[in-house]
């Protein structure tokens, strides 16, 4: 298969995202992962701009990288200053890594009002600044800024920017759709002229941002027209929306186009790759990204589920293994019997012994009431759970109060009693906490710990209230959902009223049942 190399500047471009602030330390572990996974080349940062980009690629060297290049970023000299003589180029030669990224502008309309300079001292900035890092034994890589719009303004003048980078050695030179606004027949055509224009012997790359939602079409388009590397971030993080995906564009290259970007069993770990940098840049990962998304092969529809439990091909695009991914079938109130199959089997259950159309039913009244199980499986399994004749709950609650006092010199309290049964042991519980659930949860734990003592390690993690018709106000009915853990198994569990307090205790006992079933496992 045709090779194309994979540059990843998420440690940079996607830093420039809103809400993104990597620590030294997370870009380091970012890196390990990238080079681990058979990223080519890792963009870390640029040394000009801040301290930790500089102290970062002072540490990465100490890193023992098995393929990737780390390349450090930065712009042409300045207009009137020699290269020698320019602060930032002296910073990327220090940085000393094995690659260098220069950017410089091929839109006429910056060189004239953002450099304010002429169009020949802009050349000369680029191929002097080109030369000047190849004369340190260092491979060069020559990002043309808002490329495309520079092109359509004015293709003779954006044609030698990329010549002047390439005659003076550059290795390689990148099409930058740096507003983003190109549409992939454009990006084809210019792409496919630019080559014919520079030859066969300069490789280009292409660079793409998504503000016109085309950032991924436009490298595919880009690699028909000849591209051999692709510029993108890892979950297409970046400046204003987006960067093109690189965990879109990886997959479609290889398994849609032919093309060789990384091993299989390399592939493989995309989807964790996806997931880990998300963790690390503390953001939620996006659940219908494709491809790596918890949803990118989750089947609600019943028509559906029926259909892939005779052939998982039949409404999939790929297998989702080989993107580390897997099928998952979603219970609501489209749910058909297909779908608590294909639930039951991924819990383990034997549908033999299960009242699947008694639960099917039960779905779909609690729906329409104001519950919803897609993201709420524990709930789901419980369903299930209790049709077996052999089934014996851990606990059954007689009753349960609840108290929110505001009182003078203690501030606001909240009490409740619970009343429960395990076996012959009637169970009769009050305890205080900071708010209604917290009590409730506090209270139902002192029930049940004597027996239960492995419910002390559980821990409420999340708690989402959601209201289903805001037209009537505060009579109206409210969704919860808990999300528990205990140890590394986290779970979700569902409750709906008009009530909040029994949407709570409804979520919250199921959670503790839950636990419960799955104490031996």
């Amino acid at each position: 298969m045709t090779k194309i190399y994979l540059y990843d500047t998420t440690l940079r471009d996607g830093t420039q995202r809103e809400g993104i602030s990597l620590s030294l330390d997370d870009k380091l572990k970012i890196t390990r992962k990238l080079d681990e996974f058979g990223i080519d080349y890792i963009e870390g940062g640029w040394p000009g701009s801040n301290p930790k980009d500089v102290e970062y690629f002072q540490r990465v060297a100490s890193l023992d990288l098995q393929h990737a290049k780390v390349t450090a970023f930065g712009s042409t000299r300045r207009k009137g200053v020699s290269p020698e003589e320019d602060a930032n180029l002296k910073l990327l030669i220090d940085a000393n890594t094995p690659v260098i990224t220069l950017v410089g502008k091929s839109w006429d309309l910056h060189v004239r009002d953002v450099l304010t300079t002429t169009m020949e001292e802009n050349l000369a900035m680029i191929g002097e600044s080109v030369a000047y890092c190849k004369s340190f034994a260092k491979e060069v890589i020559y990002d043309a800024e808002h490329f495309f719009d520079g092109y359509k303004a004015n293709p003779e003048y954006a044609v030698a920017t990329l010549q002047a980078a390439a005659v003076n050695g550059a290795d390689s030179v990148v099409l930058c759709d740096t507003n983003g606004g190109t549409l992939p027949w454009e990006v084809e055509e210019i792409f496919t002229a630019v080559a014919q224009a520079l030859g066969p012997h300069v490789a280009i790359g292409i660079h793409t941002h998504d503000d016109g939602e085309c950032a991924v079409a436009n490298t595919l388009a880009a690699v028909r027209a000849g591209a051999v590397q692709v510029q993108g971030t890892i979950n297409g993080y970046g400046e204003r929306v987006a960067n093109a995906n690189l965990c879109s564009i990886i997959p479609d290259l290889q398994l849609k186009m032919g093309y060789g970007c990384v091993s299989d069993e390399q592939l493989r770990r995309l989807t964790e790759l996806s997931r880990y940098v998300a963790e690390v840049a503390n953001l939620e990962h996006d659940d219908h990204q494709p491809y790596v998304g918890g949803s990118a092969f989750a089947h609600k529809g019943g028509i559906h589920v029926a259909a892939m439990l005779k052939n998982p091909l039949s409404y999939q695009h790929i297998e989702p293994e080989l993107v580390g991914n897997r099928q998952r079938s979603v219970v609501s109130e489209l749910s058909g019997r297909g779908n608590l199959i294909d639930k039951a089997h991924q819990f383990g259950l034997n549908t033999e012994s299960l009242n699947l159309p008694a639960v099917l039913t039960q779905i779909k009244e609690l729906e329409a009431q104001g519950f919803t199980f897609e993201g709420a499986e524990a709930s789901v399994e419980l369903m299930l759970h209790r049709t077996h004749p052999a089934y014996v709950p851990p606990f059954e609650v007689i009753d349960y109060s609840v108290n929110v006092q505001q009182r003078r010199g203690r501030g606001l309290n909240a009490e409740a009693v619970v009343k429960v049964r395990v076996g012959p042991k009637r169970m009769h519980t009050v305890a205080e906490g900071n708010g209604p659930v917290n009590a409730l949860d506090a209270a139902l734990r002192k029930a049940l710990l004597d027996v239960y003592p492995q419910l002390s390690s559980i821990k409420l993690v999340d708690y989402k209230v959601r209201i289903l018709d805001g037209d009537n106000a505060t009579a109206a009915t409210t969704r919860v959902l808990i999300d528990t853990r205990q140890g590394t198994r986290q779970w979700s569990t569902v409750g709906a009223s008009t009530n909040i307090i029994e949407a709570s205790w409804q979520a919250l006992a199921d959670s503790m049942e839950y636990a419960l079933l799955k104490r031996d496992a």
